[in-house]
């Protein structure tokens, strides 16, 4: 039988078990997949630990983004998926389907084809970190040529996305990270500024880079204290979307400059995209064509195979990576 990992106490990497379960049918709008790999995500970490936006069902499966091939579809599912390679887009929540497992059930809906010049660890490695920095910047934020845009936590995947689409819109990136060791892989990404904030004056760099002007988006992931740093740099108007958190501190509201600068702080996730057809769809068609362009590359951090799921969830949680890690399945 198939193994999926699930978790039935919250806890850390340690919480997360392997359990034989039957080859899952789909149902009405679902498909089966045979997994290839599955990109780790920070929202699994945070699920497992019990603090995501929402508390798990016990016991739990976990996992957004599996690659794979579909080998089985649900009656009222068009049998060409059969036989596809594809890899699962973050649209559905964590109670209803899972990812970290051989076989598993995903939303037709859910599904994307990856470019045929990728490879399984490459597919499940692109859908949330790119669609979650598209649906911002660009869906949203409308990122144009010459825009300024601070992107924290920088060497996350979903911090690398953004870095690509400033470069591929022709906008200056501000990258952060904690510490210098990760500057120089940074800029070989393509960022066109690194700032190292445990080491450096965050507030004096963006000033001095931007002349003065502070930029027009910020795309925070960390939240907590450091809010009051991005608010300084914000120009009048500007907007700062804050997609996570974790800081894992409250996040306090420098109220007077907001309201001086009028500017904009929104909370954002990628589900706004992800779960809209209308939304979704040219999110799909703008990362699609720059991966199969050669724009748009996923950054593999490290990848580990299915059997070290619990070793590759505690190295997510290290901080120590670059990119995106990859569980592989044989």
């Amino acid at each position: 039988m198939p193994k999926v990992v699930r978790f039935h106490e919250v806890g850390g990497p340690e919480v997360l078990k392997f359990e034989e379960v039957p080859s899952p049918e789909p149902g009405k709008g679902e498909v089966r997949l045979k997994v290839e790999a599955i990109g780790l995500n920070r929202a699994e970490s945070m699920f497992y630990h019990g603090q995501y936006i929402y508390a798990p069902y016990l016991p739990a499966g976990l996992g957004y983004e599996a690659a794979g091939v579909v080998e089985a579809v649900g009656p009222d599912v068009d049998k060409s998926w059969i036989g596809k390679q594809v890899s699962t887009i973050p649209a559905f929540s964590l109670h209803d389907y899972s990812m970290v497992g051989e076989e598993v059930l995903a939303p037709v809906a859910a599904l994307g084809e990856y470019p045929a010049n990728l490879s399984a660890a490459e597919g499940a490695a692109i859908w949330m970190q790119y669609v979650t920095a598209y649906g911002a910047l660009i869906g949203i934020a409308g990122l144009t040529k010459g825009d300024l845009v601070v992107i924290p936590a920088a060497s996350s995947s979903v911090g690398i996305a953004a870095i690509e689409i400033a470069k591929a819109e022709g906008a200056v990136s501000i990258a952060t990270t904690r510490k210098s060791g990760k500057k120089a892989e940074l800029t070989a990404l393509g960022a066109d500024h690194v700032i190292a904030t445990e080491e450096e004056d965050f507030v004096a760099r963006v000033l001095e880079i931007t002349d003065g002007k502070g930029a027009r988006v910020i795309f925070d992931p960390v939240a907590g204290p450091f809010l009051e740093k991005l608010v300084e740099v914000t120009q009048p108007q500007g907007i700062i979307f804050q997609y996570g958190a974790l800081s894992g501190q409250a996040t306090p509201l420098p109220l007077v400059p907001v309201l001086s600068n009028g500017l904009t702080i929104r909370g954002y996730t990628l589900m706004e995209f992800t779960r809209v057809p209308e939304k979704l769809t040219p999110a799909k068609k703008y990362v699609y064509d720059r991966l199969a362009d050669g724009r748009f590359v996923p950054k593999i951090a490290k990848t580990f195979p299915f059997a070290q799921v619990v070793e590759a969830y505690r190295y997510l949680e290290s901080n120590a990576q670059v990119g995106k890690i990859v569980v592989t399945v044989e």
